[in-house]
């Protein structure tokens, strides 16, 4: 314990409307029974990115004794969120942004070859492998496309080429975690049995890890779906396509 700048939720003040949840990148904070709640001191940085976000001014920073900032407690926390995380969350138990949604198919005349006007072929929400609970219902039986997050902004008809018809998982290999993408990886395949695997990722070497982790899980829990690998150029072409099983 030490004398330090912690936060001091006013709950009185509280209307639980999360968005304090969602402005906390430790995971320091939840909603209980309606109210903001610090979870974990240990969570809490005492930078307090969460005070601006409250409408109800219920945030407030302190100088008190309290147990010291963990970088090591907080990704465990995180990773035992994501794994954790029921498949239907609302904005009262948890980050609004997290909260999942599934969306109507679009007609068929929606699919186009892209331009102007084009219908988002978009089919769920969230799309961050980070946030994506391995229940979700949209994951079952799916043609799962694993994607690197640069991938559509250099694929000008990213949704009509490849989303369409799909379940999309989004991720950065540089800057994530690969060892966790594996094991979340084996958990969405075991749990949910896809029809197709897709891994779309840039030319860059640093996007091979996301095909790694994949390959690696696929080939332990569900050998038997059919995976393509897909590498885009810089300016947004095709430069290959795998459809047999690698090696990672």
């Amino acid at each position: 314990m030490a004398v330090r700048k912690i936060i001091r939720i006013d709950e009185s003040k509280c209307d639980g409307c999360g968005d304090c949840v969602s402005s906390c990148a430790e995971g320091a904070i939840a909603i209980i029974n309606g109210k903001a709640k610090l979870v974990s001191e240990t969570y809490c940085d005492g930078l307090g990115a969460c005070l601006k976000e409250c409408p109800q001014g219920a945030i407030t920073m302190e100088e008190r004794d309290a147990a010291g900032f963990s970088d090591a407690a907080v990704a465990s926390h995180l990773a035992r969120q994501v794994l954790t995380k029921p498949a239907v969350t609302t904005a009262a138990s948890g980050c609004p942004g997290s909260a999942m949604r599934q969306f109507q198919p679009p007609s068929p005349a929606a699919v186009s070859s892209g331009g102007e006007g084009v219908s988002s072929q978009l089919s769920h929400w969230p799309v961050q492998l980070k946030l994506v609970a391995p229940g979700a219902p949209f994951l079952k039986g799916a043609d799962i496309l694993i994607c690197a997050d640069c991938v559509p902004f250099v694929v000008p008809d990213f949704h009509s080429k490849f989303l369409a018809g799909k379940v999309v998982l989004v991720g950065c290999p540089k800057l994530d975690d690969l060892n966790f993408y594996f094991e979340k990886l084996k958990q969405i395949f075991l749990e949910n049995q896809p029809r197709s695997i897709t891994v779309v990722k840039m030319e860059v070497p640093c996007c091979n890890g996301i095909v790694q982790a994949t390959v690696q899980a696929c080939n332990e829990v569900v050998p038997q779906a059919p995976l393509e690998s897909i590498t885009i150029g810089l300016r947004g072409d095709i430069l290959s396509r795998q459809q047999s099983r690698m090696t990672a």
